[in-house]
């Protein structure tokens, strides 16, 4: 084992705690995110309710803190076992932040940003499948588990990426979908918000 490296998985999920939409939107407004829309604490929500520039600097500094905890952690190791183990910390930090009663956001931002870094290629891929899916649909949500969803495959059987990695998306995509239930509710209903919807 690596104690250095087993700290910076803890740092990657602080990292990941610091929750973006909650705190440029309370410094914004002094309204908490949370409370509004979805409730969720994320960018997509952050754009519905307060606009494009503060919804993409959330969703800028979401991506750039994945990427920052697998950085890091390269920094400290080249064990892809660690590397992954980052990148799923700093998701898991994002959906339950300590910082914030772990009432966070689905991940996704994030989850872009850490496998940027850990993976580019086959994310490069799925952001292409997210674009042209809300593209089609004009539904964030179904862009974001789509293109999750086929992140481990194509990691593991295009790019052959290293089998932590594609443990480590699995287990984000299942993370994602789960934290997707309530859209997928709507989704059935008809009742889901389109993009452009406030």
């Amino acid at each position: 084992m690596n104690p250095m490296a087993a700290a910076m998985v803890g740092v990657a999920y602080l990292l990941g705690s610091l929750s973006f939409a909650v705190l440029l939107v309370r410094l914004s407004t002094g309204k908490d995110i949370r409370a509004q829309g979805s409730g969720n604490a994320g960018a997509t929500n952050v754009l519905r309710a307060y606009g494009k520039k503060l919804g993409l600097a959330v969703a800028a500094l979401d991506i750039g803190k994945g990427a920052l905890a697998v950085f890091l952690m390269r920094q400290v190791t080249a064990d892809p076992r660690y590397a992954a183990a980052a990148a799923f910390a700093a998701i898991l930090g994002h959906v339950f932040p300590i910082f914030y009663g772990f009432r966070g956001g689905k991940g996704v931002a994030t989850a872009v940003g850490a496998f940027l870094v850990l993976a580019p290629l086959p994310t490069l891929v799925c952001i292409g499948v997210f674009i042209a899916a809300v593209a089609a649909t004009r539904y964030v949500s179904v862009g974001s588990m789509v293109a999750m969803v086929l992140l481990p495959p194509v990691a593991g059987a295009l790019f052959h990426e290293p089998r932590p990695t594609v443990i480590a998306a699995a287990a984000t995509a299942a993370m994602v979908v789960v934290k997707h239930r309530e859209n997928l509710r709507r989704l059935a209903q008809g009742q889901e918000r389109k993009l452009g919807q406030k």
